[in-house]
Formats: structure tokens, C-alpha cells, sequence
């Protein structure tokens, strides 16, 4: 389908709906750095737009008629890192994003966040706007180890069709589950030359040091270092040398985001760490790009999301790999 990717980055969501065989024609954001980046690795126009302008938005995007509107509006407000301001200006954008959504009117849309915006008024507010303008709404939280990415990341997404069922989309998304998590080591291999890699903790009361038999924490837009005198938090793996543990550089923080090698990522060290963090993992877009796409060609499996939904004996999959949200008006 013919898509527009808003509040793109430096492109995660775009290159997935691409590789799942989507037709993405634009996309628009306002950070000078990310659109340089996405300009170096798309062949499609990016636009320099401040998406809160929501009348002058709406007419760009409806000159290009697109069939499914993407975009991650900034998360900040939500995050466990940021303020929680559930007031503040970035989501005021989400609030925008929903605007230009119900006035474009797409067949389809695709909003992504952090999944503690489900805790957030935010959210029944915009479920509440989508349904009063005909949307049909998937909402869940997918853990993008299940979804192709060597990442234990949860992500939020509410996917809507016009005319369609809520919930529409779960058993698409439900069969194409991997059977487990993916790890470091089933990604890379052994091409990273180490066991044990560390990723900056937000506080030294949690790990530090993780090792590629397990999937990473989240990738965020802080990469540092391992600090002198760093002492092993219980959490971490036992029994190892701290002098083999290094941290990931950013072309390996960027794989582990699933973004392919010749990926080009331009600028400062600090703007590059930082989108790559705020990037959605690739792999993780393409598995959504291609539930939607399965549903639009074959049309809803059964509404009732249960188990026996798509039988797989082999395998019991865990109530993290995909997490429903009730769709409910707010009252």
C-alpha cells in the first residue's frame, strides 16, 4: 500500500514497511540530523515538518493519497526515562498525529510508542477519537525478540482499519510469532569477538554486563563506556573478567536495531547514538508491515484471540511475546 511514515527518524519503521512490501512514498520529521540520515538512505522525499501544524500536515499528506499512515510520535512523555509529563508537549503530538490521521482518513494506520503509554489518559483519548471516525483498532504490546530482532524490547502499537473489527489484526499478528526469543548469538554469530557485551544502566542498581545468549535489553540513546571501578551488580553474568567486557559500538547497536550493515548513519557521535535509540528495530516494523499486508489480501482471521487461534502444538508461546489491550471508549 502507498505510505506515509510521520515522525520517521532516521527511518527504522520506513525500511520495514519496505522490506514487508509496502509502497512508502514520504515521510516527514523535524530533526535536522535524522532527516540528513534518512535522506542518505531512501530513494522517496523526506519533509522538514512540524507535524503539530496539523492543517498544513493534512493537505501535504493528502496530496500524495496514501493508503496507510505510519509514525511514531515522540515518546518521551511515556517513558520510564523521561518526565511522564502525560500533559507535555510530545503528547500533545500524539494528540496531533490522531488528528491528522482522522483527517486524512486513510484505509489504514500504524501508531507506535513505548508500551507505557497504556497507563496514560493519552491513550483512551485517541482510541475514543479513532473509533468515533470508523477505525476498527488493534492494540497490543510486541516484544521485538518474537518479532526478528535480537532485542527484548517492548513496543507498543494501535493499528486501525476503517470499517474493520477491533482487534482485527491479532491473528496475523499471533502466527507470525517466532517459537522463542531470538539472542545476540542467533543474530550475530560469533562476529562480535566477545561473549559479554555492556549497555549503560539507568541506575547501578541494575546489570550492566549482558552476554549473546540472550536477547538485548533495549537499545537506548545512551551508549557509554564501562566506568572505572564498575562492580559486577548480582544481576549480572558471574564468574567473568570485566577486561573482556566492552560496549557495543554504534554500528553494532544500529544491527542490533536490525538496520542492515550498509545502513549510512551521519553526524556527531551523540545525534547517531540517539536515533539509533529512538529508531523502531526494523524487523519489528516489517513484522507488523506484514500482518497488514496478510489482512488486506486474505482478509480477518477469527476475532477471538485465543490459543487455539492459530493451533501451534510445538510451542507455547509466552504472554510477552504478544499482549492484547482492551479497546474501550474512554468514559
Amino acid at each position: 500500500m502507498k505510505t506515509i511514515d510521520l515522525f520517521s527518524g532516521c527511518g527504522g519503521l520506513s525500511l520495514g514497511l519496505l522490506q514487508s512490501g509496502h509502497e512508502v512514498v514520504a515521510a516527514m520529521d523535524n530533526w535536522d540530523p535524522a532527516i540528513e540520515v534518512y535522506r542518505a538512505n531512501f530513494q522517496h522525499e523526506i519533509f522538514k515538518q512540524d507535524l503539530s501544524e496539523i492543517q498544513s500536515s493534512s493537505k501535504l499528506i493528502k496530496a500524495f493519497a496514501p493508503e496507510l499512515i505510519a509514525g511514531g510520535p515522540p515518546c518521551q512523555d511515556f517513558s520510564s526515562a523521561g518526565l511522564q509529563n502525560h500533559l507535555g508537549t510530545r503528547a500533545d503530538l500524539t494528540f496531533a498525529y490522531a488528528d491528522i490521521v482522522c483527517k486524512v482518513r486513510p484505509k489504514f494506520f500504524i501508531m507506535e510508542n513505548v508500551e507505557r503509554i497504556r497507563k496514560s489518559h493519552v491513550l483512551g483519548e485517541v482510541i475514543s477519537q479513532f473509533s468515533s471516525a470508523g477505525y476498527g483498532l488493534t492494540a497490543v504490546i510486541l516484544d521485538a525478540s518474537y518479532c526478528g530482532a535480537p532485542q527484548a524490547r517492548l513496543r507498543f502499537f494501535l493499528i486501525g482499519c476503517l470499517g474493520a473489527e477491533n482487534q482485527f489484526l491479532l491473528g496475523h499478528l499471533q502466527k507470525n510469532l517466532a517459537d522463542r526469543p531470538m539472542s545476540m548469538r542467533d543474530y550475530f554469530g560469533d562476529s562480535l569477538a566477545t561473549d559479554y557485551y555492556y549497555r549503560h544502566p539507568r541506575n547501578y542498581n541494575r546489570r550492566g554486563v549482558y552476554g549473546l545468549d540472550e536477547p538485548s535489553a533495549t537499545i537506548r540513546g545512551v551508549n557509554r563506556p564501562v566506568p572505572p571501578g564498575y562492580a559486577l551488580n548480582p544481576n549480572d553474568p558471574q564468574g567473568i573478567q570485566l577486561s573482556d567486557v566492552r560496549a557495543l559500538t554504534p554500528e553494532e547497536r544500529a544491527r542490533v536495531q536490525t538496520f542492515p550493515e550498509d545502513f549510512v548513519f551521519l553526524g556527531p557521535k551523540t545525534a547517531r547514538e540517539q536515533m539509533i535509540g529512538n529508531a523502531v528495530p526494523v524487523a519489528l516494523g516489517e513484522f507488523v508491515g506484514k500482518a497488514i499486508k496478510e489482512f488486506e489480501i486474505t482478509g480477518s482471521l477469527p476475532n477471538q484471540f485465543s490459543q487455539e487461534l492459530i493451533p501451534r502444538t510445538d510451542v507455547v508461546i509466552p504472554e510477552r511475546a504478544l499482549m492484547p489491550l482492551v479497546i474501550a471508549k474512554e468514559s
